[in-house]
């Protein structure tokens, strides 16, 4: 502890990301990463902002990301102005923190979720609670109507991979019209329902998504949220009061074009879910049992073995899952859905060690 350090920063628990092996060929499970490429339209849209000399890059970017924002407006149906854009939805999420869920009353968010949510309300200085996930994992919305200074989650869910319908979360918005609801959908085009066709009738709803997951842009870091207005000027007005140049040029131009190709998206996300069927299959012949997902994991446990052994053991392999050392699931792993050749060494490696 440095007798430098703010008091704010003595009392952090700063977020821990999944481990990023230094291994030639690991098969990492443990972040969520998609198995396959970006779209081929990404590649060329890098290289054509790059242009022969890379001119561009001594002139800073569009610092509002007009044209990205209006491709993604498109691909979603709504107006640019209803659009915003950060480095990652973890940026976006902090902004709605400073901006939106900083009140007298306590935000709520699930006993099991994302976890840079408590340390996100510590850095800000945000009262929270949490709510506890019923014994199947799943979130119930009458939990949420309670006073509060907003409500927070992902859907699906992490690190349990549940989706709440969009029926339940519309009545979640309906019942908190003082408050603002954030809806996180890193994962929604592997399985569940956007929250985005609300946004027109609940000027309190707040959805925020990556180019991450389902659009294999991890490495380049954009995030968005979508909301009325009002809830993207309050945004906005955090962001220029941080750092008015949030994306770069080449950042920009990849998600445009990630967003432009919605065939690939399609495609690559169908390949994700039918490798998650086929691997939630042979998890559960192995004696596993697995919580319904509707993301790009699958969370599970094995009643007869120690999770934190079992992780033990596929590391040795230089196989990597993401194990969670909390209260109530501390026997489960979170295991992201690889290629199919990666899902079956996992199996492989699994049958020896449960055997």
């Amino acid at each position: 502890m440095s007798r430098y350090w703010s008091d704010i920063v003595n009392r952090l628990v700063p977020y821990v990301p999944g481990e990023q092996p230094a291994l030639a060929k690991p098969v990492k499970l443990n972040t969520n990463e998609n198995p396959y490429a970006p779209s081929p339209r990404v590649l060329e849209a890098i290289h054509h902002e790059l242009g022969e000399t890379g001119e561009s890059l001594r002139r800073y970017p569009d610092p509002v990301a007009k044209r990205l924002r209006a491709a993604v407006a498109a691909h979603h149906g709504i107006r640019a102005e209803q659009v915003f854009v950060g480095n990652g939805s973890d940026e976006v999420l902090a902004h709605a923190f400073q901006a939106l869920l900083k009140h007298d009353k306590p935000i709520l968010f699930p006993d099991i979720t994302y976890s840079f949510y408590p340390t996100y309300a510590r850095l800000y200085d945000v009262e929270y609670h949490t709510v506890p996930l019923t014994g199947q994992f799943t979130i119930r919305v009458d939990d949420y109507l309670q006073p509060n200074g907003g409500v927070i989650f992902p859907n699906p869910n992490a690190p349990t991979g549940h989706a709440l319908p969009l029926v339940e979360i519309e009545r979640l918005v309906a019942a908190n019209p003082e408050s603002v609801v954030v809806i996180d959908e890193a994962y929604v085009d592997f399985g569940a329902e956007s929250a985005i066709a609300l946004i027109d009738r609940y000027s309190n709803l707040l959805v925020v998504h990556t180019t991450s997951k389902s659009r294999s842009l991890a490495g380049m870091r954009v995030g968005f949220a979508f909301g009325h207005p009002d809830l993207i000027d309050a945004l906005n007005r955090v962001k220029d009061s941080f750092n008015s140049y949030p994306l770069d040029r080449l950042a920009q131009a990849a998600a445009t074009a990630a967003y432009e190709d919605a065939e690939w998206l399609k495609t690559t996300s169908a390949r994700v879910i039918a490798s998650r069927e086929r691997l939630t299959a042979a998890l559960s012949a192995l004696g596993f049992e697995v919580v319904p997902s509707a993301a790009n994991f699958v969370f599970a446990k094995h009643p007869a073995h120690d999770a934190a052994a079992i992780a033990a053991k596929l590391r040795e392999k230089e196989i990597f899952v993401r194990h969670f050392n909390a209260p109530r699931v501390n026997q489960h792993l979170r295991i992201s859905i690889g290629t199919d050749a990666e899902c079956d060494t996992l199996a492989d490696a699994l049958k020896a060690i449960v055997a």
